[in-house]
């Protein structure tokens, strides 16, 4: 019997939580996204409304008011029980912190129904390090976007030996339905594929800067002139938002928790989040 995925409900409406939702819902979903708060909720209503001009703007057939259509069917959401209670799949996008998710699914567990599929869009922790909190490990996996899920449309799937081999193929054909390519991790590996090759040059780029070798702007220009790359790693840190890569070290270990510290002190205390909050390692209109 084939498993069918119809209502799914994004957990956390930050930068890539809120693309999950947007591009889920542009390709014919029900779909509720919910946060923990009701101020933000009405950030993520104001992040569906900018991509909303993204789409109308970039994306093929988002025109004719499709895009603004899209946002307005967007169900929001500061109730996790009622945000869940009917839901097929639900994707995680909560911050970088394992208690975190390991809490959020905890709750999870008790408020959604028994069919109901959980995905982590964890881009560094391990599912197994989360499927014992879900109550549920047979219908839990790993399901990982990149950052502007429009145009950079990678889903990754990586489950766990306890997930149902149904499920797995499940939320591979959801990705494929939802405009991305499913790419399948045969076993577990922090950092999946993309960020196992992406996070080590972004720390890489953060040691120069962070250790007084080179600006930035400097370490940017000789990414892109050498390797003929679009943007270098800061450009990227500013469209990943500072705040993941922030948690991500801070977790880490001493090497990692120098550079979070950087990180903290001359940007994130500063206000300079990257390209959503205007200014980050570059300024933006």
């Amino acid at each position: 019997m084939s498993i069918e995925i119809n209502k799914v409900t994004v957990l956390g409406m930050g930068v890539l939580g809120s693309q999950i939702a947007f591009q889920t819902a542009f390709s014919g979903f029900e779909v509720t996204a919910y946060d923990i708060s009701d101020e933000a909720v009405r950030a993520g209503r104001e992040r569906f409304d900018k991509l909303a001009a993204i789409y109308a703007k970039d994306v093929a057939g988002a025109g004719d008011g499709k895009a603004e259509r899209t946002a307005a069917a967007i169900t929001l959401s500061s109730d996790l029980a009622q945000a869940v209670r009917d839901a097929d799949l639900v994707i995680e996008a909560v911050p970088e912190v394992l208690a975190i998710k390991q809490e959020t699914y905890t709750k999870l567990g008790e408020y959604a129904p028994e069919r109901t599929i959980f995905a982590t869009n964890s881009s560094t922790l391990l599912p197994s390090a989360m499927k014992d909190a879900t109550g549920r490990p047979d219908r839990f996996l790993a399901l990982h976007f990149a950052n502007q899920v429009w145009q950079y449309n990678t889903a990754e799937i990586m489950g766990t030996p306890e997930t149902d081999p149904k499920v797995y193929q499940a939320v591979v054909d959801f990705a494929s339905a939802i405009g991305m390519v499913p790419i399948e991790i045969h076993k577990e590996k922090a950092g999946y594929v993309l960020n196992s090759l992406l996070v080590p040059l972004l720390n890489a780029g953060m040691a120069l800067s962070a250790g007084g070798y080179a600006e930035p702007e400097a370490v940017d220009k000789t990414w892109r002139i050498a390797t003929g790359a679009p943007v270098g790693p800061f450009q990227m840190l500013d469209v990943i938002g500072l705040t993941t890569p922030y948690n991500i070290l801070a977790n880490s270990d001493e090497n990692g928790q120098r550079l979070a510290k950087w990180l903290k002190d001359n940007y994130i205390d500063k206000g300079k989040l990257g390209i959503a909050s205007g200014e980050g390692f570059y300024k933006y209109s």
